[in-house]
């Protein structure tokens, strides 16, 4: 039972930051939004979960950090390229880095990095609401 708790409050918490870097976004008009931010954050932190206490002592969750960037790296470059088609020029780069980025808190969250996560989200919230420099 005390496993399934850490487990649970591991995901509640990528779920939670995860909406929080996605609520900025929706507030910004950007495709990738609350849902898309707390899915990705949450679906990392569950892939965390499952490396970590799925399969035993012998697991390697590092194997399944690397696959979790490869993977949402694909994701990251379908909005850079959507951006592409209906833009004609590179627009998403700043959704597709917080796309990445939640990735990774959901990771930390996962692995048991609640601090870290939480830090981490906070500072990808503030630089989001840097206005955009215009040059």
């Amino acid at each position: 039972m005390e496993n399934f708790l850490d487990m649970l409050l591991r995901l509640l918490l990528a779920a939670a930051l995860g909406a929080g870097i996605g609520y900025q976004r929706e507030r910004a008009n950007k495709p990738a939004g609350l849902r898309t931010h707390a899915l990705i954050c949450l679906g990392s932190a569950l892939f965390a979960v499952v490396s970590i206490f799925g399969f035993g002592d012998n697991a390697d969750p590092s194997r399944v950090a690397a696959a979790v960037v490869t993977g949402i790296g694909f994701i990251g470059a379908g909005v850079i390229v959507r951006g592409l088609r209906e833009e004609h020029h590179v627009v998403g780069l700043t959704t597709a880095a917080s796309v990445w980025v939640a990735a990774a808190i959901g990771l930390a969250c996962g692995v048991g990095l609640y601090l870290i996560a939480f830090i981490v989200a906070v500072i990808t919230v503030l630089v989001l609401l840097i206005p955009k420099m215009r040059g």
